[in-house]
């Protein structure tokens, strides 16, 4: 197994420095991840960063609550595309959610998925640690209806991250239509090596050269 190609290098700390961005595109670049994942502030720089890599760039939207119009979330993500954005992580309106408002759910992600005109994959993050297994399901199901590529468990910033449960539920749920991000406290090779098991087909960390080194390590 190629554990790098799953792997999202992510820096999402609110205070974050340009710095410490350059040095995460230059790691991920180094150890081949599938992206760098950062705050939109952060979209041209790690564009051009890794520029000729195969590394993509990749963008939070709506992050970390999700509780904004769509018609803001399509905007923030009309500019990151513009700016160099090829993924796009989007919190979807929890609160929508739970209120059965699925309608709500529903447009909210397909104004992300229609703002990106193509241009950008679109991962749909349900926050897990706040939904029941029932809304877990609806939440997988509206994204995948909407046009989403990837359903992902956790903004790490909630009450909670991944777990295994959560995504075997979801990998259930979208079966062959949708790829599954876990995110969210997976900091070492063995947490990784489960949650891809489980049916993860990328993993979100800022641990991604820790996890590197034990692989390395265990040949």
């Amino acid at each position: 197994m190629k554990i790098h190609e799953y792997i999202d290098h992510t820096l999402l700390k609110p205070e974050a420095i340009k710095g410490q961005v350059i040095k995460l595109c230059t790691e991920a670049k180094e150890y081949g991840f599938a992206s760098v994942c950062v705050n939109p502030y952060y979209t041209s720089l790690v564009a051009k960063k890794l520029k000729g890599s195969e590394v993509k760039s990749c963008v939070v939207i709506g992050f970390p609550l999700g509780a904004i119009p769509k018609e803001v979330k399509a905007f923030e993500t009309e500019t990151a595309v513009k700016a160099g954005a090829q993924e796009v992580d989007m919190v979807i309106n929890i609160g929508a959610l739970k209120a059965k408002d699925f309608d709500v759910v529903e447009e909210d992600i397909k104004a992300v998925v229609e703002a990106a005109k193509g241009k950008a994959l679109i991962k749909v993050i349900i926050e897990c640690c706040l939904l029941t297994d029932k809304e877990k399901i609806e939440a997988c199901e509206l994204a995948v209806k909407a046009g989403t590529h990837f359903v992902k468990t956790s903004t790490g910033f909630s009450t909670g991250g991944a777990t295994l449960k959560d995504v075997a539920l979801m990998r259930k749920t979208v079966g062959d239509k949708a790829g599954v991000k876990a995110s969210g406290g997976i900091h070492d090779l063995k947490t990784a090596l489960a949650m891809i098991e489980a049916g993860a087909t990328r993993i979100g960390t800022s641990s991604g050269v820790k996890i590197m080194q034990e692989a390395m390590q265990n040949g």
